[in-house]
């Protein structure tokens, strides 16, 4: 099965690492690296995760405070967003609808 990053989740990386980044050089790129394997991982874990928002499943990542929101098809596995967990509640519900 293949996966899919689309380009909101693509964007929620790119924020989230120039974030880290700017905390501690190498951090970023030690971010985007670990939430990458994260999303490999769906290869073999896609679909067993707790459904939110009645539509996406969610993983948590394993190494920073934040979740992988995605959808399973006959077409594929496709992430929507990766979000920090530290967010308000609503504010994650609204991103995602």
């Amino acid at each position: 099965m293949k996966i899919s990053i689309l380009k909101s989740a693509r964007s929620n990386i790119k924020s989230a690492a120039q974030f880290y980044e700017s905390q501690k050089d190498g951090l970023g790129d030690y971010f985007v690296d670990s939430i990458l394997s994260d999303i490999d991982s769906l290869i073999f874990f896609a679909g067993v995760h707790p459904i939110f928002f009645g539509k996406y499943f969610r993983m948590l990542a394993r190494r920073f405070p934040y979740s992988i929101y995605y959808k399973v098809t006959n077409g594929g596995i496709f992430v929507h967003a990766v979000l920090d967990l530290r967010s308000d509640p609503k504010s994650i519900e609204t991103w995602l609808m």
